[in-house]
């Protein structure tokens, strides 16, 4: 019996020594002092940026080995921000962080990326302003390196006119092959038109292109644009919109819009037998087919004139100088006759470039085709 005793002393001593090693190595690790043994070094302290050297590389950073307490690969990442934000309690919370990798001492940037980092953190383009750089790397724990100036001059990209696409659930499937486009108005401003039918959503994302290799979603609200954002745009439901997207200061609008007939060919039968003018006070709205970029409706017509007219009042209105053309005219008097009642099918096509600056053009055209 006191053999098995002693056996069992000596098997409890070595687990204790074994715990107490174990918990001194996890102090050491952490306790121990760790730092950077020299400064981190930039290829060049005055960067000039151009769009026409972007893939270019434009500066190199290159830092020493930290050596950890134990022997494990170190992460390394490099960190931008401006002079002012490296102190106080909020110190470096609005740095541009690079990720590097595990046990590599360099980093080099092209004059896009280093464009970007510079721009985020609100450098005006064109104009040189310095910002600060350090190292930081991670092992048990992190540390950073004292971090160097750098002076960089931006420069604004350039957005070249054309189109963005808007893919979303008002398709009933998210499709940026058949996504409705935003039109260039000018240098980085797209315009464009969607209705959301009911039972479609109304969220959406925004593509520089007819694929997925970049995209906007949501950025801190609805309104901000965010490269490569999961979240989506939301409009605010059912109805029909004219969406504006800038690029310059990655913000997206929109407000209601939508085109409608209007006139006693329009009112019911119901509606007009308790408003004799119910026609000519409320609109039909039409729905914008972002395919072929024309307003339509299908509506249930009584005899009687009919009209243009756009967000349910007269402000802007169109009616044919010419009622046995196609072609309508803003502002005119005129309207179509609906000889016969029944189902028919009506489009709208407009110029819309930029109303807003431009003004709306001096005709339409119009389709009115009995079912």
């Amino acid at each position: 019996m006191k053999k098995y005793i002693n056996k069992l002393f000596i098997l409890g001593s070595l687990l204790f020594l074994g715990v107490s090693c174990e918990s001194e190595s996890a102090q050491v690790t952490t306790l121990k002092a760790a730092s950077f043994p020299s400064e981190v070094i930039a290829s060049s302290s005055t960067i000039l940026l151009t769009e026409d050297t972007a893939d270019d590389n434009a500066v190199l950073f290159s830092w020493p080995k930290v050596t950890f307490p134990i022997d494990a690969p170190v992460t390394y990442a490099l960190q931008f921000d401006l002079i002012g934000d490296t102190g106080g309690s909020n110190a470096w919370q609005k740095a541009q962080r690079v990720e590097v990798g595990e046990d590599v001492l360099s980093k080099s940037l092209n004059g896009r990326d280093l464009n970007k980092i510079a721009t985020d953190l609100g450098l005006e383009p064109g104009a040189a302003a310095k910002i600060v750089v350090r190292v930081e790397a991670v092992m048990d724990r992190k540390i950073y390196s004292d971090f160097i100036t750098i002076a960089i001059t931006p420069y604004e990209k350039s957005v070249v006119f054309g189109e963005i696409y808007m893919p979303g659930a008002y398709q009933g499937e998210w499709n940026v092959d058949t996504a409705a486009s935003l039109t260039a108005i000018s240098k980085g401003i797209y315009q464009g038109y969607v209705s959301v039918k009911p039972g479609y959503g109304p969220v959406f994302k925004l593509n520089i292109e007819r694929n997925w290799a970049q995209f906007y979603g949501a950025g801190t609200t609805n309104y901000d644009l965010k490269n490569m954002s999961t979240a989506d745009f939301a409009l605010p439901g059912e109805g029909s919109y004219q969406i504006k997207v800038n690029l310059n200061t990655s913000k997206w609008s929109f407000v209601n819009y939508a085109w409608g007939i209007v006139g006693p060919a329009s009112a019911t039968a119901d509606q007009t037998a308790g408003d004799a003018n119910y026609g000519w006070n409320h609109s039909i709205p039409m729905s914008y087919d972002h395919q072929t970029k024309t307003w339509k409706v299908t509506a249930n017509l009584l005899p009687g004139a009919l009209k243009f007219r756009l967000n349910d009042n007269w402000d802007v209105n169109y009616g044919p100088a010419d009622p046995s053309t196609n072609t309508i005219n803003k502002d005119n008097g005129g309207a179509y006759t609906i000889n016969e009642a029944g189902t028919y099918e009506i489009t709208y096509t407009i110029n819309e470039i930029d109303p807003a600056v431009t003004g709306y053009p001096a005709t339409a055209s119009c389709t009115i085709v009995k079912k």
